[in-house]
C-alpha cells in the first residue's frame, strides 16, 4: 500500500511488465530493421579492423557469449536494487528503439562478404517471428542470416557497457561488469561484427542515453509506488520523543 492508502502491485508483475514491454520494444525495433536489411548498403573502409585477425567460432557464438555477459550481471542488479533494474529495463528499451531508428538510417553494408540480403530478399514475417523467437535468435543462427547490417551502433557493446553504468553505484562490483564490456568488445572485434565507428558511437550514444535518464522524471504512479515501497523503511516499535520544549 502507497502513501495515499493504494495498494500497489506486486514487485514481480512489475518486473514481469517491464521486462515484457523491453521485449516488445525489440520486437518493434527489428520491424524497422528488417526492412533495411533488403536495401543495398556499401562497405565502410576501416583502418583498424583490417589489422584484426577473424575468428570464425567467435562470430559464431556471439550472441551465447552476449547472453552471458548480459544477463546474469542484469539479474544480480535485479536482486540488489529492483527499482534501479526497472530504470536499467527501461533506459535499455529507449536504446533499442534509438538503434531501430538509427540503423535504416545509415545504409552501411556487411561487414564481411557480399551484402546477401540486398541481393535475395527474404520474407519479413517469417524472419522477425525466428528473431523473436530466443532459441533460433541464439542457438539457431536466425541473426547471422538476417541481420548482416544492424551495425550502427553496436547493441552488444551498448547493453554492456550500460551495465557498467548502472553499476557504477555499487562500488568495486563494477569492475566485473566492466571486464565484461571489454569481453564483450573483443568479442566484436575478432568476429568482425561492427566497424570502429560503430563501437565508437555506442560507447557515446550510451552514455548520452544514461545521463538522459538519470534526469528523466519517470511519472508512471505504479513506478512512484514502487520507488516508496522499496524504500521505506519499517518504523521502530518505540515511543516518539516528543518536540515540545
Amino acid at each position: 500500500m502507497d502513501r495515499n492508502g493504494k495498494t500497489s502491485p506486486p514487485i514481480w508483475l512489475i518486473l514481469i511488465t517491464v521486462l515484457v514491454s523491453r521485449y516488445l520494444c525489440h520486437g518493434i525495433a527489428l520491424l524497422l530493421i528488417l526492412p533495411h536489411e533488403m536495401q543495398p548498403g556499401g562497405p565502410l573502409p576501416d583502418l583498424l579492423l583490417q589489422h584484426i585477425p577473424y575468428v570464425a567460432w567467435l562470430a559464431r557464438w556471439n550472441y551465447a557469449l552476449w547472453v552471458l555477459c548480459y544477463i546474469p550481471p542484469a539479474a544480480w542488479i535485479c536482486s540488489k536494487n529492483p527499482q534501479l533494474f526497472i530504470r536499467l529495463i527501461i533506459t535499455d528499451a529507449a536504446m533499442s528503439l534509438l538503434r531501430g531508428l538509427m540503423i535504416p538510417l545509415t545504409g552501411i553494408g556487411p561487414v564481411m562478404g557480399p551484402d546477401i540480403n540486398a541481393l535475395h530478399p527474404f520474407a519479413l514475417w517469417p524472419a522477425q517471428l525466428a528473431l523473436l523467437n530466443p532459441f533460433k535468435a541464439l542457438w539457431g543462427n536466425a541473426a547471422g542470416v538476417f541481420l548482416t547490417k544492424d551495425l550502427f551502433f553496436s547493441g552488444h557493446i551498448a547493453t554492456t557497457f550500460l551495465l557498467y553504468l548502472f553499476a557504477r553505484r555499487f562500488g568495486r562490483v563494477s569492475r566485473v561488469f566492466l571486464a565484461l564490456n571489454l569481453f564483450t568488445l573483443m568479442v566484436v572485434f575478432l568476429a568482425h561484427l561492427h566497424y570502429t565507428i560503430d563501437v565508437i558511437a555506442a560507447y557515446a550514444i550510451t552514455y548520452t542515453v544514461y545521463r538522459v535518464s538519470e534526469r528523466f522524471p519517470f511519472s508512471f504512479a505504479w513506478y512512484r509506488n514502487l520507488a516508496w515501497v522499496l524504500t521505506e523503511e519499517p518504523e521502530l516499535d518505540c515511543p516518539r520523543v516528543s518536540a515540545e520544549l
